[in-house]
């Protein structure tokens, strides 16, 4: 199977995690276009979809999902049991790296909300430590330099995404040379630099459940060590 055929098999599979008749949270990225489309082609009835990116709004709607309004969601008290994304990079307690595609801070958003949370990646996703991958952090166009010189100083390379701009009208900067050991108390650490809207470390919320794509099959795991 090639990654393509992996990411499809693990789109397929996270289906059987959803609830019949609730609103469910779809995440954003490439694996997760895979299960727009699985969902729609499923027949699975569902009250309608929040969404994390506007990439994944469009697509939904291409397909006639019905993407409801988050706030709305939220006043009305109307629970969101399962919520499906991927990741860049998943460790054994179900800690991820995030924001590969640039919309951390709406994966994260919607994550607090759920019930549930269901990442779907392929093996190759699956690390020991976090940090290979380069972190994402979404920042506010004026802190841009203050943000760098901050990494900087806890020893990581800043590199500015080109010629990207996020859903909220910000820059992306990524960290590289990391090794993340304890991932809860730098997540907290960087999300208090000023100009920092977010970063992609989601590890106060981390997955409950992963599924693994290998070509022996798809997986379940979860944390090895909660």
């Amino acid at each position: 199977m090639d990654q393509n055929e992996l990411k499809r098999a693990v789109a397929r599979a996270a289906l059987a995690q959803l609830v019949d008749d609730a609103i469910v949270g779809v995440g954003s990225g490439s694996t997760v276009d895979l299960f727009i489309d699985e969902l729609a082609a499923s027949g699975r009835r569902f009250a309608g979809a929040v969404s994390c990116s506007e990439n994944s709004t469009r697509r939904m709607r291409g397909h006639g999902i019905k993407v409801l309004d988050f706030n709305e969601v939220v006043r009305s008290g109307e629970p969101i049991p399962v919520h499906v994304d991927g990741a860049d990079e998943i460790d054994p307690g179900m800690c991820m790296i995030k924001g590969g595609g640039g919309a951390l801070t709406r994966e994260k958003i919607v994550a607090a909300a759920v019930g549930r949370f269901v990442c779907i990646v392929d093996r190759s996703k699956c690390v020991e430590v976090l940090g290979n991958f380069a972190l994402p952090i979404e920042v506010i166009p004026m802190a841009l330099e203050l943000v760098c010189r901050e990494l900087r100083a806890i020893g990581a390379t800043p590199r500015l995404r080109a010629d990207f701009i996020t859903d909220n009208g910000n820059l992306i900067v990524t960290a590289a040379g990391l090794a993340i050991s304890d991932p809860v108390a730098l997540e907290s650490e960087i999300n208090q630099w000023p100009g920092v809207v977010c970063n992609g470390l989601f590890a106060r919320r981390p997955a409950d459940l992963a599924l693994v794509a290998a070509p022996e099959g798809v997986q379940a795991l979860t944390a090895r060590h909660a």
